[in-house]
């Protein structure tokens, strides 16, 4: 039986996570809900699923479920960003999903590592913002070492024999020692990202990636291959583009996703940020990383290999499956949807993403290619730029004009702490709002 937190557990990827433990109750159980304004659809799944301790960082949501006498006898509504974070640390705790949206997930993520706890990871600004950080943790176990490079140094001893007999996160929490006989990569080790490591993909992309790279050697890769759906707007012009609203852009064509994420997506954003995220996670170069758009989404990514070989992902569009291996790898447990039919799919499209139309994604290859807080200032420009867009305060193409005018007037700096890296953040929020305002 695996223990979990699920924090962000009323948005789409903690519904779908909740809906998994339904179908493996004999497996799964959840031992702490945390959430943003929807503190009594929390405290309904807290209710269904027997969870003592909740959280929220809404002091108003929270006042307002005490009042309408929502809170479940033997349920603690906890309130407060130190609440949250202290969810990730229970000793009861074996994993923690976040699936907290921006970078308000980043100190979860991080204190999820430093306390040993398996990280299920949907949040994609915590290694966008944090990557070295969270890196360094993951092969720390604690946050000991000093830099990702030295975790990353860690990594590769891990594989260096065979068959590799690693220490891994145990069901009580923490690390157990050589207690398992895991999956052997035939080599040194892709990345932070391995067996013995502590985070787990969720999204698709990546999850895809890690699954093909299994038993390979990583000098043997030639290239991630980043697929994208394109979005609602694929194929048009920026001028087709200047009166979008926000209602055609959260029509997404094949995803069930949050609203900041899908627009995300529809200005290719998203795949900007998956291209940093996978830097971190596999240790790869940027110029190894490469986005397609691949319409039918029906291939989630691929690895292509030295010899020319590529092992692609293929799977329905459904976030429940890479959410599934994410809670239980090593192990596959029955789909929890209906199997992809190919006889059904017909035929698989690739193109080139337009960056010249949809700049958002050549703007965070930029950041990433120059590191430091330059992709903490992006992820911050972009969150403020996709609210005022959803709230018509911005137009559609604004959204990346003004990330780039926030990237321009940014002074970058070796990353050193999460406080440097929040108050980069808070910096390049306030930026932004003058740049909308203006």
């Amino acid at each position: 039986m695996k223990r979990i937190v699920i924090l962000g557990c009323t948005g789409s990827i903690g519904e779908q996570t909740l809906d998994v433990v339904r179908r493996h109750p004999d497996k799964l159980q959840v031992v702490g809900l945390a959430c943003g304004r929807r503190v009594e659809a929390m405290l309904a799944a807290a209710a269904e699923f027997g969870v003592a301790v909740c959280a929220t960082n809404s002091e108003e949501a929270a006042a307002g479920a005490r009042a309408a006498g929502a809170v479940p006898g033997g349920v603690s509504l906890e309130v407060g960003d130190a609440a949250v974070e202290a969810l990730v640390r229970m000793p009861e705790a074996d994993l923690v999903v976040n699936a907290l949206v921006g970078a308000a997930g980043l100190r979860a993520s991080y204190e999820t590592l430093r306390a040993g706890k398996l990280l299920a990871l949907a949040n994609k600004e915590s290694l966008v913002v944090g990557g070295d950080l969270l890196c360094s943790a993951v092969l720390s176990n604690g946050g000991n070492a000093d830099t990702a490079a030295s975790a990353r140094t860690q990594s590769a001893a891990f594989f260096e024999s065979s068959p590799t007999e690693v220490g891994f996160a145990s069901e009580s929490g923490g690390i157990s020692g050589t207690s398992e006989t895991l999956v052997d990569f035939g080599g040194p080790a892709i990345s932070c990202l391995h067996p013995a490591s502590l985070i787990r993909p969720i999204d698709s992309e990546h999850g895809a990636i890690f699954q093909c790279l299994l038993g390979e050697r990583a000098e043997e890769v030639e290239a991630l291959w980043v697929t994208a759906s394109g979005g609602p707007f694929r194929g048009r012009t920026r001028a087709e583009l200047e009166r979008v609203t926000p209602e055609e852009a959260l029509a997404h064509p094949t995803w069930n996703m949050g609203p900041k994420i899908t627009i995300d997506s529809s200005t290719l954003m998203n795949k900007g940020l998956e291209v940093i995220e996978a830097h971190h996670l596999f240790n790869m170069p940027y110029d190894k990383i490469r986005v397609v758009v691949q319409p039918q989404s029906a291939i989630h990514s691929m690895v292509e290999f030295s010899d020319g070989s590529v092992k692609a992902h293929l799977g329905t569009t459904d976030m429940r499956i890479p959410i599934q291996f994410a809670l239980s790898y090593p192990d596959r447990w029955d789909a929890p949807v209906a199997p992809l039919d190919f006889t059904q799919l017909g035929s698989l499209e690739f193109a080139a993403p337009d960056t010249d139309t949809f700049r958002c994604l050549a703007l965070a290859r930029a950041a990433g290619e120059t590191g430091g807080t330059l992709p903490a200032a992006m992820n911050a420009a972009n969150e403020v730029a996709v609210a005022a867009f959803l709230d018509k305060r911005l137009s559609y193409l604004g959204i990346a004009d003004c990330v780039e005018a926030v990237m321009d007037a940014h002074h970058g700096e070796q990353v050193t702490s999460i406080e440097q890296l929040l108050e980069v953040d808070s910096w390049a929020r306030a930026q932004a709002e003058q740049y909308i305002k203006a």
